[in-house]
């Protein structure tokens, strides 16, 4: 059973943030749409002169996603958990149920929040959704093959190399490969028996 959107609202500490202090994480909605896109953007494809180190803006051209596509993803069969730091939108992922596992994408944080503990905390609040949720048996996540610090992020989370690999998604409307050898690595992440509410 599905729960409904707005009952997912918890605080969760991450200690290592700016101001030291818990984070909200809540279920967007249709209406958060824009300011996830804005953000997405801006953590993944920046100036390319801009900080952080997310962002694709030397391997891929154009906008991350658009905030239509954002309102797709949000559904029965999939949601976007975002975090607040009070009014200010500072981070994201999606979800999205294909059984028996999850794919979680779109993890993204505001640059200024980069390498603060808010990604890991944000990975992990989506997995426990996942799980508890959609009954996934593990999670999917996708990683371009040009990001190799991107890769070593995920591995020491658990996640490893299924061996499949996918030319960039052209057709997808998430950018143009600068480079047209760009592909995409899939990695797996299984649920341990012992996961516990």
């Amino acid at each position: 059973m599905v729960t409904p959107n707005h009952s997912l609202n918890r605080t969760l500490d991450v200690h290592n943030s700016p101001q030291h202090h818990h984070m909200m994480f809540k279920e967007a909605c249709h209406s958060d749409a824009e300011r996830i896109a804005d953000l997405v953007n801006n953590a993944y494809r920046p100036e390319t002169q801009a900080s952080g180190w997310t962002h694709e803006s030397g391997l891929v051209s154009g906008p991350r996603i658009r905030a239509e596509q954002v309102r797709q993803l949000i559904g029965e069969n999939g949601c976007v958990l975002v975090s607040y730091d009070q009014d200010s939108l500072v981070g994201c992922v999606h979800i999205e149920r294909a059984f028996p596992y999850c794919c979680i994408g779109m993890l993204a944080t505001l640059p200024t929040w980069q390498n603060k503990g808010l990604g890991s905390a944000l990975l992990a609040e989506a997995e426990r959704v996942a799980v508890f949720r959609y009954g996934a048996h593990g999670f999917i996540m996708q990683v371009l093959s040009a990001r190799p610090e991107l890769l070593a992020y995920y591995e020491r989370r658990g996640y490893q190399q299924t061996g499949s690999i996918a030319p960039y998604p052209l057709a997808a409307g998430v950018g143009q490969p600068i480079d047209p050898n760009l592909q995409v690595l899939e990695l797996l992440k299984l649920v341990q028996t012992e996961t516990s509410v």
